[in-house]
């Protein structure tokens, strides 16, 4: 039972095949990726501010701001690996990678979870002790460079809000956790120039820092899950699945796989048993049925195979 693509041919047999419309070997549209430029911006921004970072610890001479300066250098280059990857996964689709390269970005996801959350046990691992050796900092240049962290990667991290995918939910915990980490030398700052707790400053590395942690780890679960081609959302597989049930002439599905590509793209294909053997006429009234139904999902795949009573499933 041959596949059929319904953007270049008539169907004329028990399966249909479609195509999202800007998606696989077939797309036709090329522009710019909005994903990919919010990223860019991200990436330069942080680049430009660990350079200033790292001129502001040597002449405050605060070692915290340049710990913070070695991290940000870290979030720099996961940001432009991450830019990279993302770039690459709008290549066209080859014969050989027939799908294209959109899970290039679930890779530097999944890297960028790792490089964050090896920076947060090193955080950790620098914190802790100064909780039982606190060392006074130089308050005026904290507050300074605070003001600074804050404006430039808020700004970086509005920018990558904007966007959905995992690449740059990742990405966005990067440049947050830095806000944060800022928010926090800002805060500490300020109570220091009129109060001698110089605990405050780890203290308060350390609740950001395991907050940080608890969620990047849950998006790494997340990530990995889509990598193994884990269902992306279960409640619209079960609606997928129950509005093609109620399709007429379809008497059962089974070999139904829901899964996707970057987090945004999902693939679908299931195999339709149909009541009765039917003409060619009804098979496409069928067809037409069920892109109706899944149209509102917006898949960048379809494969819908339709069985006959009796027939022997070839993938049972």
């Amino acid at each position: 039972m041959a596949h059929q693509d319904n953007e270049h041919s008539e169907h004329s047999g028990p399966s249909a095949h479609h195509h999202g419309h800007s998606h696989g070997p077939h797309g036709h549209h090329h522009h710019i990726d909005p994903s990919s430029s919010r990223i860019g911006w991200a990436f330069f921004l942080n680049v430009t501010f660990t350079i200033i970072e790292f001129i502001g610890g040597w002449l405050t001479n605060s070692t915290a701001i340049m710990a913070d300066a070695v991290h940000d250098l870290g979030d720099s280059l996961s940001i432009g690996t991450a830019w990279f990857l993302n770039r690459a996964g709008n290549k066209k689709a080859t014969e050989r990678f027939t799908y294209g390269f959109k899970r290039l970005s679930l890779l530097a996801a999944m890297l960028n979870g790792i490089v964050l959350v090896c920076g947060s046990i090193w955080v950790l691992i620098v914190s802790v002790p100064r909780l039982f050796a606190p060392e006074m900092p130089h308050t005026e240049g904290m507050f300074l460079l605070a003001l600074l962290g804050v404006s430039v990667n808020g700004f970086a991290a509005y920018k990558l809000s904007a966007g959905n995918t995992l690449n740059e939910r990742v990405l966005n915990w990067h440049l947050i956790e830095d806000v944060l980490g800022w928010v926090a030398v800002l805060i500490v700052s300020v109570v220091l120039m009129f109060v001698n707790l110089p605990i405050l400053d780890p203290l308060l590395s350390i609740a950001f820092t395991l907050f940080i942690l608890y969620n990047v780890v849950r998006n790494i679960q997340l990530t990995l899950g889509l990598f193994l081609q884990g269902v992306p959302d279960g409640d619209t597989q079960s609606n997928i699945k129950q509005k093609l049930n109620g399709i007429e002439h379809v008497a059962d599905i089974h070999h139904l796989h829901f899964w996707s590509l970057d987090g945004e793209q999902h693939v679908l294909t299931a195999h339709l048993v149909l009541t009765q053997v039917l003409m060619p006429e009804q098979l496409l009234a069928i067809k037409c049925e069920v892109a109706e139904c899944l149209n509102e999902y917006k898949l960048a795949h379809t494969t819908i195979e339709f069985e006959f009573p009796e027939e022997a499933c070839r993938d049972a």
